[in-house]
């Protein structure tokens, strides 16, 4: 019980701290659609399966061990945020609409884009690396069976899912969007830049070791 309860709690904690995942949800669910916020939510919530996976494996032990190979990792997410925000930053800005009309949405994402999206933002996401490896590493009991252990994958996959789609049915509400619409173009650049702050970190971070 002392167990489970220190993986909820610090599940929890993890999933709502701001990170590129909440960037690329709110971006997706504002700017988009809530339909490409939820798959892109979707897809984070896969992407942590694959941290659990190599966890589950072994390899989070060689992973926390190898200050190359975490460092290496660090880099990859990186370049990965800097491509998103680079993106973002060359979008075209939309003719402004006439008095009294509506903005209208650019065209939407298809629903295996959102979804990739959210799988590798998490997949590449050094910050979920270090969750997941020390969650299992430490928190978790060796003696612990593995039918529970994927069941607390199972949970820190869910709990992902839910967050991120309460943020995105918050972001893509009709009133909150329907206010910041005009202003797209530059929403999409201050995201974009955030994601380059982001990737900067983690590489400025990784080549520091």
């Amino acid at each position: 019980m002392q167990e489970l309860i220190a993986v909820v709690t610090i599940t929890v904690l993890a999933v709502i701290s701001p990170g590129p995942d909440f960037a690329m949800v709110s971006r997706n669910s504002l700017l988009l659609s809530r339909r490409a916020g939820v798959l892109t939510a979707l897809g984070i919530g896969l992407g942590v399966w694959v941290h659990v996976a190599y966890t589950l494996l072994g390899v989070g032990l060689v992973i926390q061990q190898s200050l190359r190979l975490y460092a290496a990792l660090k880099i990859l997410g990186a370049l990965y945020l800097i491509y998103l925000g680079v993106k973002m930053l060359r979008s075209r800005a939309e003719p402004a609409p006439a008095v009294g009309l509506p903005a209208e949405p650019p065209p939407a994402i298809s629903d295996a884009a959102a979804l990739r999206t959210g799988f590798l933002t998490n997949a590449l996401n050094p910050k979920c690396t270090v969750f997941v490896v020390s969650l299992f590493l430490q928190v978790v009991q060796p003696a612990t069976p593995l039918a529970q252990r994927i069941g607390y994958g199972a949970f820190v996959s869910a709990t992902h899912v839910l967050w991120f789609a309460l943020v995105a049915l918050l972001f893509s509400h009709g009133a909150v969007r329907a206010g910041l619409l005009r202003w797209r173009h530059g929403i999409d650049r201050a995201f974009g830049a955030l994601l380059i702050g982001f990737g900067g970190l983690l590489a400025g971070s990784a080549l520091r070791r």
